[in-house]
C-alpha cells in the first residue's frame, strides 16, 4: 500500500507492450463496489476470498502482461506459492515507512485498513505491518527499493531485469 506498485504496473506495461491489470480495479469491477465498500460490507474475509480467485484466473491468462497487486494480495490464501511459478516474474516495490506514510495520510478514508488509525499511530502501524508481511514479500523473485527513485526509475529498473532474462 503506497509503493507505486499501480503506477509503476502501467508505466512498466507501456514500456514492455503489454497489457497492464491492476488487481484491485478488477475486483471493484467485478464487485461493483469499492475495495472500502467491500471492507465494511462483506469484511476482509470475503475480500481475500474474491482477491485471490481473481488472482488465480488472471495467472491463468496464456498472453504475457503486468499485474500490479494489492499489498495483501501475497499473505493471504497462499498467493505467494503463485509468485514462485516458473512463468511468473514477481517484483516488491520496497517502500521506507516515512515514505508510505507521506503518500497515504491523506488519502486514508479510501484505505480501509487505515481508515481508523489517527496519524499519530501510522508509524507504528506500517512498521509492525511490513514485518507481519515481510515473510510474504520477501518471497517476490526481485525486491526493487523505490526509495529516492522517480517511478520512470523504477519502472526501467523492472523493464532492464526483464530483457535480461
Amino acid at each position: 500500500m503506497g509503493s507505486g506498485k499501480s503506477i509503476v504496473g502501467e508505466l512498466l506495461a507501456s514500456k514492455l507492450g503489454l497489457q497492464h491489470y491492476d488487481l484491485d480495479q478488477i475486483i471493484e469491477q467485478s464487485e461493483a463496489k469499492t475495495i472500502s465498500e467491500l471492507f465494511h460490507q462483506k469484511g476482509e474475509v470475503y475480500f481475500r476470498k474474491i482477491e485471490s480467485q481473481l488472482f488465480r484466473e488472471l495467472l491463468e491468462k496464456d498472453t504475457s502482461f503486468v499485474l500490479s497487486l494489492g499489498g495483501g494480495t501475497p499473505c493471504y490464501a497462499n498467493n505467494h506459492l503463485l509468485l514462485q511459478k516458473e512463468d511468473v516474474l514477481s517484483f516488491y516495490l520496497k517502500t521506507a515507512v516515512p515514505t508510505l506514510i507521506e503518500r497515504l495520510k491523506n488519502e486514508k478514508e479510501k484505505r480501509p485498513l487505515l481508515a481508523h488509525l489517527p496519524d499519530s499511530e501510522l508509524d507504528e502501524y506500517f512498521n509492525k505491518l511490513l514485518f507481519d508481511r515481510s515473510f510474504y514479500y520477501h518471497q517476490a523473485k526481485y525486491i526493487i527499493n523505490t526509495e529516492g527513485k522517480t517511478v520512470d526509475e523504477i519502472a526501467q529498473e523492472i523493464k532492464e531485469k526483464i530483457e535480461v532474462l
